[in-house]
């Protein structure tokens, strides 16, 4: 028998039970997105009662009314359609990155998708799991029950650094994927080009999809420390460059700065939502932001 999940704790849950915000979201079209419809279904409400009119389903006539009234009347519904939070989880080698969190760039990533695809279910949302590199690696069509769940939980509990990234091509790969309208929630340090990124984005927004991106960083990427000569490796290429961080930091901050500040535009520009985490924080101020 396979071992349940362990990468939400207990604790994890009765934290996530307490944001209750997550429903509100979810009507108003965020992280999975109800939205009311007229049809017929077990679950649904009465709405109102109209005229029959050829071409209707008979199967919707009330035949009480009728008795009384001689009128064919149909009975129509209002219920919940449910749509789909498409979770996009980078898993390529520069994630497997820590320096001054307490884990590492993809731990604090797949916990936070954990946590994501947890709410989604929990509001009898469908939720779907990407882990991607240069393509997507591992793929789960959107599912809504405990099992489907599990096994999310499971591949993101198991996620491991692979290859080199390249957002913009995994996302075109997954388009094939995406069936139907929903939210797209993609985690990753976007170490991509904003316009490549953007292009590779906008058949989703095109087609009715909406858009989170998180952006996760380790504290030490945001500026160069240490004193003296220094190594540095790309995790992804093995290109090595040895240099005196102090000559570099201020430069560097400022690039990153400046690669924030195009993302967060370029964002904007389109409708989407960008937040940025740092691995030695707690990643639920997210939750928080989402709900303002």
């Amino acid at each position: 028998m396979a071992q349940a999940p362990t990468i939400l704790r207990p604790e994890d849950m009765a934290r996530l039970a307490n944001y209750r915000f997550a429903v509100r979201m979810m009507a108003e079209g965020w992280l999975s997105g109800h939205h009311r419809a007229k049809g017929r279904g077990s679950s649904s409400d009465f709405l109102e009662y109209r005229a029959y009119a050829p071409g209707d389903d008979p199967r919707l006539i009330d035949w009480r009314v009728f008795a009384r009234t001689d009128r064919l009347q149909l009975k129509t519904f209002e219920h919940e359609t449910h749509l789909e939070c498409h979770l996009f989880v980078d898993s390529s080698a520069s994630m497997g990155f820590r320096e001054q969190g307490p884990v590492s760039k993809l731990e604090y990533a797949s916990h936070f998708a954990a946590c994501i695809a947890w709410l989604v279910v929990r509001g009898n949302d469908r939720v779907s799991l990407q882990l991607f590199d240069e393509q997507v690696r591992h793929y789960l069509p959107p599912g809504s029950t405990t099992a489907h769940l599990n096994r999310c939980l499971s591949l993101l509990e198991h996620n491991t650094p692979g290859a080199k990234t390249d957002l913009p091509q995994a996302l075109e790969q997954a388009r094939g994927f995406v069936q139907r309208p929903g939210t797209l929630v993609i985690v990753s340090d976007f170490l991509c080009d904003p316009a490549s990124l953007q292009a590779a984005l906008n058949p989703y927004l095109h087609r009715g999809c909406k858009v989170v991106l998180v952006q996760v960083l380790d504290a030490g990427e945001l500026s160069l420390g240490g004193q003296g000569l220094a190594r540095f490796v790309d995790m992804e290429t093995g290109e090595r460059v040895v240099c005196n961080p102090d000559d570099l930091n201020r430069a560097y901050t400022e690039a990153m700065r400046a690669r924030r500040r195009q993302l967060h535009a370029m964002a904007a520009s389109r409708g989407m939502i960008y937040l940025t985490a740092r691995t030695d924080e707690s990643f639920y101020p997210l939750f928080d932001a989402l709900a303002r």
